[in-house]
């Protein structure tokens, strides 16, 4: 898993980031063998469908355990909700080990599975894609991290990518048009900055500044001054932060304003998601800014019925094998005998998970359905609601 650190004097550990699922390096995606975009086994949609389910059980380590119970929990929970799809849904446990994942891999492939699903950390499932690559089986892995995607492997976890997009697309419906980027000098803030870029090009706003700072208390206040000059010089109408409210982000958001960055004059702007720890909501920076969530109810909705299950509260990052078990289960269900092949695994109208719609692209990465909110007098205030469908497209 990918940990970021921040501290006065010292990089010191800090609160595990619920949305930061396995930010680590891994080496690049191969290609499979196939033609046509069909890459994936047949199967028969009348038998049961061979899903090894990997998860980064069996190290002993109690946070690992418990995820990969929640994992496997909520992957049985999606088969019983299944109708008329059988699934014949195997565990293996990985841990966080690439050498792990790749055993894992290549013992589920011997064992007869025909999709993987998982593992969580990156460099783990990058590991068990290229294990199982020659053979066709595609791995829809539970990680965000989009340096993986690609060739036979497909990430569940929300991308930076995805909630730059809809931020900024958003941004244009409101005169929001030139941004500065701020973003942290990690791997993490890297990704952010270049999702971020990318976004900003596609829907043809403007990219004024980008502004680093090193990730500790002592690099982001030496340059907060900097960072608020450049931005107010600029012009723009924006700041895009990739700052975490776990580390960087109550820092960013009360040195900012001190240093003379008016949110009202310069609206800031959120990667990640200012909902999940309470105090961030007062945050003198964050009033009237904007951030991406899911569908707030849909979520509501799978933890209420995973509760009733299991008798306690899911893990945030629980319902990616709610939502890969669902994908599945609608492609099989439409009787196809390739309902496993990459074309099949990247149809336009997606599928219905928990957290909202979402569905896999061609590189590996995915999309889904987010909203765009706001926060005043330290509330949540939803601006632009979740979009329930692809283009129009039902489910």
């Amino acid at each position: 898993m990918f940990a970021r650190l921040i501290g006065r004097r010292k990089v010191t550990a800090r609160l595990f980031a619920v949305l930061s699922l396995a930010w680590i390096s891994a080496c690049a995606p191969v290609p499979i063998a196939g033609t046509g975009g069909n890459e994936g086994p047949r199967i028969d949609p009348g038998a049961p469908v061979r899903v090894a389910l990997m998860v980064p059980g069996g190290t002993g380590d109690a946070t690992n355990d418990f995820l990969a119970k929640t994992l496997e929990n909520a992957a049985r929970l999606a088969i019983s909700d299944l109708q008329g799809v059988q699934i014949d849904l195997r565990v293996y446990n990985t841990g966080p080990d690439p050498q792990q994942a790749t055993d894992a891999a290549l013992l589920a492939q011997s064992e007869g599975a025909q999709i993987l699903l998982g593992p969580l950390f990156a460099d783990a499932a990058n590991a068990a894609g290229l294990a199982v690559a020659n053979s066709g089986i595609n791995v829809l892995a539970f990680s965000n991290n989009p340096t993986i995607a690609g060739g036979n492997v497909f990430i569940l976890g929300p991308t930076f990518r995805n909630t730059a997009a809809r931020l900024v697309s958003y941004g244009r419906t409101q005169g929001i048009n030139s941004y500065v980027i701020a973003h942290s000098d990690d791997l993490q803030g890297n990704i952010g900055r270049d999702s971020i870029s990318a976004a900003i090009n596609q829907a043809g706003a403007s990219l004024a500044r980008v502004e680093s700072y090193p990730l500790s208390q002592d690099g982001i206040l030496s340059r907060a001054s900097s960072i608020a000059a450049a931005a107010n010089a600029s012009g723009a109408d924006a700041i895009f932060l990739t700052a975490g409210v776990n580390a960087d982000l109550p820092i960013l958001a009360t040195a900012l304003p001190e240093a003379g960055l008016n949110p009202e004059v310069v609206r800031y702007v959120g990667l990640t998601r200012w909902d999940v720890a309470p105090q961030a909501l007062a945050l003198p920076g964050l009033q009237g800014g904007l951030f991406a969530l899911p569908d707030r109810n849909m979520a509501a909705n799978f933890a209420a019925r995973y509760g009733q299950a299991f008798g306690e509260a899911p893990h945030p990052l629980a319902g990616l094998a709610y939502d890969g078990i669902a994908a599945i289960g609608a492609l099989v269900a439409q009787g196809n005998a390739n309902a496993l092949t990459r074309s099949a695994l990247t149809q336009g109208q997606g599928f219905q998970g928990t957290n909202g719609i979402f569905r896999l692209l061609p590189d590996g990465t995915n999309e889904r359905g987010l909203a765009v909110a706001t926060i005043q007098n330290n509330q949540v205030v939803i601006l632009d609601a979740a979009p329930r469908s692809f283009g129009g497209a039902g489910f």
